[in-house]
């Protein structure tokens, strides 16, 4: 399965071999977001939703940098604004959709990841970056909160101590420092960083996909059930991973000592 969309300004989008690539290609402005690359987002966003074929999904940026938040240069003056409209028609609209795709999404962090950047950047569900990368709480250097669930994630990821101190002092987090904090899931040498990525990728595009997406959906869930609702919610989601195809051919592969072949479904 191959497919492009060539008439992006601020995107570069393929499906090739049920992976989903998404870059982020403002370079010359770190990809920082404009209201185009919003728009353009979520009409990518959309289309990889749709497409139950699509096993994994990479997100990434073009050039030396993941993203850089918003691009402030599209701001005239001093005018105040409202942007809890600005971040509903754009970044949230954006995350819910990515919250919903069925696939892994792999964020390769290639890059300065600041603001809204580096929050959509653990949006995602496996977060790999070079070691020159930098994580960057930058909000309240312009008097503003952290977005993009910047705020519900951090105190889960590395704890409410240090959320708190990297969001009001906008503390840049070298990449591995955020592995060993756990805000992500692993540092990567510069050189190495491509072939890792591209074998993780790879990797995930031929697991059992449903129970990927049931994985990170009932994890994402853990943080607000019960100790009983969750037990209840294991069960129910086992069920049905049991009566999967793949789930068959895992046990099958096991018991002959070869490699699966997972459908995904």
């Amino acid at each position: 399965m191959t497919d492009s969309w060539d008439g992006l300004q601020t995107l570069k989008f393929s499906i090739k071999d049920h992976v989903a690539s998404v870059v982020l290609c403002r370079p010359e402005k770190l990809n920082a977001f404009n209201d185009l690359m919003h728009d353009e987002l979520f009409l990518v966003l959309n289309h990889i939703a749709d497409q139950s074929d699509i096993r994994c999904v990479l997100l990434t940026g073009e050039g030396r940098g993941f993203c850089a938040g918003q691009d402030l240069g599209t701001r005239t003056g001093h005018e105040s604004m409202d942007l809890g409209d600005k971040l509903e028609q754009g970044y949230n609209k954006n995350l819910r959709i990515l919250k919903s795709i069925h696939a892994p999404v792999v964020c390769a962090v290639n890059g300065v990841a600041a603001g809204a950047g580096a929050n959509i950047a653990l949006n995602c569900d496996v977060v790999i970056a070079k070691q020159s990368a930098q994580f960057i709480q930058a909000f309240s250097s312009i008097g503003l909160i952290p977005d993009c669930n910047g705020t519900w994630l951090l105190p889960k990821l590395i704890g409410l101590a240090r959320a708190k101190a990297i969001t009001m002092l906008g503390t840049p987090i070298t990449a591995e420092q955020a592995e060993s904090w756990g805000m992500i899931y692993q540092a990567v040498a510069d050189e190495d960083f491509n072939s890792v990525v591209n074998d993780m990728v790879a990797t995930l595009a031929n697991r059992p996909t449903r129970a990927l997406s049931f994985i990170k959906n009932i994890m994402d869930e853990s943080f607000r059930n019960d100790y009983g609702v969750h037990l209840d919610r294991e069960r129910d989601v086992q069920r049905v991973c049991g009566l999967s195809h793949d789930f068959s051919e895992g046990v099958s592969a096991f018991l002959e000592k070869r490699k699966p072949e997972f459908k995904g479904h």
